[in-house]
């Protein structure tokens, strides 16, 4: 609960949750309630009057490097892969949107002794697709694929289809990309995240693979039929 916040620079006072620890991104009891939140609030379909644009924000990370070089190569490619291809599937099976945290990983979770969930932090909290939070969460965590998948099963409680597993693996590749972006703006700024960064990066260039991939099997299926 909030008891006071100013609005000039954003300074606030929140209650203190005696006894609260954040979610443990390794424990299955505390992702089963984190799961059980979020579908909780994307469920409540609430909206606000803004959005949180991803390919808009991997732009505006990017232009604060002000010409400074990306440290990857092949920086250009990646992201020309992003805009086009990923870009474009995602506009075709991006679900409605509703108010979405967007910065939704274990850190912004406060799991209360009498087991009562919080969910903290919502500085880019914003009109998406519901399923961004899902993919947020598994790149924060440095999941690898088949926790990736253990984590949507439970958001789904194991009734997810292909597709939408599909478009997950999607935002997995682009938020990467995103959060990549950031961390080289800190670089510029003097700021390391070492694995972190390199990691974002890597589900950028690795989920757009396995998501080629997902999309060929896909397709050699319904040749099959």
């Amino acid at each position: 609960e909030i008891a006071y916040i100013n609005p000039e620079n954003g300074y606030k006072i929140t209650e203190y949750l005696e006894g609260a620890r954040v979610c443990d991104a390794e424990n299955e009891e505390d992702l089963q309630k984190c799961m059980k939140k979020l579908r909780e609030f994307h469920g409540q379909k609430l909206r606000v009057d803004h959005s949180f644009d991803l390919f808009g924000q991997m732009e505006y990370y990017e232009s604060l490097w002000e010409g400074t070089p990306s440290a990857y190569k092949d920086y250009e490619k990646t992201k020309e892969a992003q805009a086009t291809e990923l870009h474009k599937l995602l506009e075709a099976e991006s679900s409605e949107p509703v108010l979405c945290h967007n910065d939704f990983f274990s850190l912004n979770f406060l799991v209360e002794e009498n087991g009562n969930v919080s969910l903290i932090d919502w500085e880019y909290a914003g009109m998406q697709d519901p399923h961004v939070d899902i993919a947020m969460f598994c790149i924060y965590s440095l999941y690898k694929k088949e926790q990736v998948d253990h984590l949507i099963d439970l958001y789904f409680e194991g009734n997810c289809d292909d597709r939408t597993r599909i478009k997950i693996y999607c935002y997995i590749a682009v938020c990467g990309l995103l959060w990549s972006n950031w961390c080289e703006y800190k670089r510029k700024l003097g700021v390391e995240f070492g694995e972190y960064s390199l990691r974002q990066y890597r589900y950028a260039k690795d989920y757009y693979k396995i998501v080629q991939q997902e999309l060929g099997e896909e397709g050699k299926e319904t040749c099959t039929k």
